[in-house]
């Protein structure tokens, strides 16, 4: 039986694909916002903890911008910026990506690039800042959380697969106008 061009399978398997995305995302999320709840409580006003010395540390931040520091106290472009980018996911994730297992990677990546956005959404929201702990002191790296990782793995992981794993053809069903 078919409901506005979709089958009920065809719907019933996007209603599964989003429970069990949102499933995983609440659970990298709450991992986040407990690094981030440790952070706070034991980094904050407290002199950096050196995991090893002059390599890596955890020191607590505030950060009021984006990556590297930059756009300091643009909470509102942050987060209308953030919302647009996490619609965007969810269309892509629901809609675009094929059926297929060869394309579950993508999903996996969609599932932390959203689960990133939206950890530092929510300190963005609460609190006006994000939390940050994570600093490389060798290279002194900007200071960084659990969330950026989820979007730096999305991303990296995203740049592998299209290098080495999906062909043009992979493509073609993700973006049906890809080659045209």
């Amino acid at each position: 039986m078919e409901k506005n061009g979709r089958t009920q399978s065809e719907s019933l398997y996007q209603i599964r694909k989003a429970v069990i995305g949102l499933i995983i995302a609440a659970l990298l999320i709450g991992f986040d916002h407990y690094t981030k709840w440790l952070a706070v409580t034991h980094l904050k006003n407290q002199a950096p903890f050196v995991i090893w010395d002059g390599v890596f540390e955890l020191r607590y931040l505030e950060n009021r911008g984006a990556a590297f520091g930059l756009l300091q106290g643009k909470i509102s472009l942050f987060i209308i910026l953030t919302l647009a980018a996490l619609v965007l996911l969810c269309y892509f994730y629901l809609k675009k990506v094929p059926k297929e297992p060869r394309y579950r990677f993508l999903d996996l990546i969609c599932i932390l690039f959203f689960s990133g956005a939206i950890g530092n959404l929510i300190d963005r929201v609460i609190n006006g800042y994000v939390v940050d702990f994570f600093y490389f002191s060798f290279i002194d790296f900007p200071i960084f959380n659990v969330a950026d990782i989820y979007d730096v793995a999305a991303a990296a992981s995203m740049i592998v697969l299209g290098l080495f794993y999906y062909k043009d053809e992979d493509y073609e069903k993700v973006f049906p106008s890809w080659n045209k």
